[in-house]
């Protein structure tokens, strides 16, 4: 009965995974593609380049700029979006319970529309002749349009806007759970709001804080529209070099290479999360 979903699986998610696997230890083609010999250049070429004239290694500054690019602007977009979505859902949680669908359907509408038209409309705020800058301008704080497009405020921004529903949603739901009445007694027992929320909210929606960071952090990582339309093919993150490599690059074993260092990536973030899920669940 479980073979119609075995081979789904394997035809899915492991056959495409073993194509990169196969390709990322081949020599790459004239026009693209591979040639059907065995070379670990793709891997070399990750962190490292050749130079033109004697072919000794070098670090790919390139590359090492864009990882650091990639691996900053996901931390960034991840504590914006904690920053914003712990108070979020703590206001979700704490109305009464035939308005808390309300306000959650309100977190869940963007989801409706399609990425590249959500990163759109972030081009339309932030813009030159943008909403902000017209706005700034008319109240005479600036006097002339300043320049967020296709920088990297403008990515992480755009980010922070896409996936901060993905922190607010794990997060209301760990605080959806809390009993209240433990913060009551903190501040019976005459706790600050700072210590109450230091000493018992937050190790009791720690859970869902993770889960969040983690569904912001991976997504983030491997970003590809939002960097593509706000950064303007100027400030590339990692998924957009991975396109660059099948694309004008026409170097699918490096393409490849880079695509399982990124799963690599995702998966050790994936590890943290478990193992402390487990440890907090084994201390509770």
């Amino acid at each position: 009965m479980s073979l119609p979903a075995v081979a789904i699986i394997l035809c899915a998610a492991a056959g495409p995974l073993l194509v990169m696997v196969v390709y990322s230890f081949l020599a790459p083609g004239d026009y693209g593609n591979v040639k059907w010999e065995f070379s670990t250049e793709g891997w070399v070429s990750v962190f490292l380049e050749r130079d033109i004239f004697d072919d000794t290694l070098g670090w790919a500054d390139a590359h090492l700029s864009i990882f650091w690019r990639s691996l900053s602007l996901s931390l960034i977009t991840t504590v914006v979006t904690l920053v914003i979505g712990v108070p979020t859902a703590w206001f979700i949680a704490t109305r009464p319970d035939g308005k808390r669908e309300f306000w959650l359907f309100l977190i869940t509408v963007p989801f409706w529309t399609n990425l590249l038209v959500r990163t759109i409309a972030i081009q339309e705020l932030i813009r030159a002749e943008g909403v902000i800058n017209l706005v700034l301008l008319k109240l005479g704080v600036i006097q002339e349009p300043i320049q967020m497009m296709f920088t990297n405020f403008a990515i992480g921004f755009g980010m922070s806007y896409v996936y901060l529903p993905l922190m607010v949603l794990p997060v209301y739901a760990a605080v959806e759970k809390l009993d209240f009445r433990l913060v009551e007694a903190a501040h019976d027992l005459y706790a600050s709001r700072w210590t109450a929320f230091r000493r018992i909210i937050m190790p009791l929606i720690k859970p869902g804080v993770i889960a969040g960071s983690i569904l912001v952090f991976i997504p983030s990582l491997g970003a590809y529209v939002t960097p593509r339309v706000l950064g303007g093919g100027k400030n590339l993150m990692f998924g957009n070099l991975i396109e660059l490599q099948f694309g004008q690059g026409r170097n699918w074993p490096l393409g490849a290479a880079l695509s399982l260092t990124l799963m690599v990536a995702v998966m050790v973030a994936l590890i943290f999360y478990v193992r402390v899920t487990s440890r907090e669940a084994r201390n509770g």
